[in-house]
């Protein structure tokens, strides 16, 4: 038994914030967002809105594209940063929203590397016979976390979430999946903020030394991506598509060329949508599949990396 993708859907919240809109709130400019990070805009969400909001939406478009209803889903694994609450895990709200009866939810915590933690983990449950539908779900919302006085953090952020349904299949689909992490790194990406005593215990904000998380992006992104085409006695050139987490263009180009991978066949969504953490790789997965990019049969490799750190890859076959 196997598991291959058989839908995806995304969502991101109407309000869209520009570079030229930050500009009036913090000292900044689109030239300097734009060529540091590639980023022009990003979606933010309404005040009232939950990560589960977001997944909802994000899920029933994945659900009606892979021709399943919420009587065919028996697992719900959401990937966030930034849960409705300190629980219920934001995956139970996510159910019970949807209609979903009596089958495990749960949330992965891995950061801008939970969506590939995540889908990973439902291969498992889904391959190995435990259940035949799994949904599988990145959704942030980092306007909730970013301090918007911190010029270097609020202009790289958005919200939004994107969503898969993982089900059995008698052809692979899912080809390898790999993860890491080490968390001698902890400080170096963060919000290390808490709860305690009814109060906020430290600094509840983003914090983030950007030339280590990029000299760290690159090479474990480059690394991951060798470990995963190795695996399966392939090559970096025989992959169809790209779909790297969308933290920084330069990430992306830098990885890109470390991997002999043509910018053509990586998928680019940093510019519209900022970092959204884990959302970023399904709502390009979404969008390339979508704009008919993604075609049947292609290899795609889907990685990122996140605050742990961690890092990860899953090689499929579409």
């Amino acid at each position: 038994m196997y598991s291959r993708i058989a839908g995806t859907g995304s969502y991101l919240p109407e309000k869209v914030l520009t570079n030229q809109d930050l500009e009036k709130m913090v000292e900044t400019s689109d030239d300097w967002i734009r060529t540091r990070t590639g980023i022009t805009q990003r979606h933010i969400a309404h005040s009232d809105q939950a990560a589960s909001d977001l997944a909802f939406h994000a899920s029933q478009n994945a659900m009606k594209a892979a021709g399943v209803t919420s009587k065919d889903i028996d697992l719900i694994i959401v990937a966030t940063t930034t849960p409705d609450m300190v629980f219920p895990s934001t995956a139970c709200i996510l159910q019970d929203k949807l209609g979903v009866e009596n089958c495990p939810a749960f949330d992965v915590q891995a950061v801008c590397s939970g969506f590939v933690y995540a889908l990973a983990t439902a291969d498992m449950f889904v391959s190995s016979g435990k259940c035949r539908n799994a949904l599988v779900v990145g959704s942030e919302i980092y306007s909730k976390i970013v301090d918007w006085n911190d010029r270097s953090t609020c202009v790289l952020f958005g919200d939004g979430a994107g969503a898969v349904v993982l089900s059995q299949s008698e052809t692979p689909g899912i080809l390898s999946s790999h993860l890491h992490a080490n968390g001698s790194y902890k400080d170096v990406l963060s919000v290390p903020g808490s709860i305690g005593g009814g109060v906020v215990q430290g600094n509840p904000f983003i914090s983030m030394e950007g030339g280590t998380v990029f000299k760290f992006a690159v090479k474990v992104l480059e690394d991951v991506a060798q470990e995963a085409v190795t695996e399966s006695q392939l090559k970096t050139t025989d992959i169809d598509w790209l779909i790297p987490h969308q933290a920084n263009i330069r990430i992306i180009r830098s990885t890109a060329q470390k991997l002999g991978i043509p910018l053509e066949k990586v998928v680019v969504t940093v510019d519209k949508h900022g970092n959204t953490s884990a959302a970023s790789i399904p709502l390009a997965l979404d969008l390339a599949v979508r704009d008919g990019r993604i075609q049947k049969d292609q290899l795609v490799l889907l990685e990122g990396v996140g605050g742990g750190f961690t890092w990860g890859a899953v090689l499929l076959r579409w």
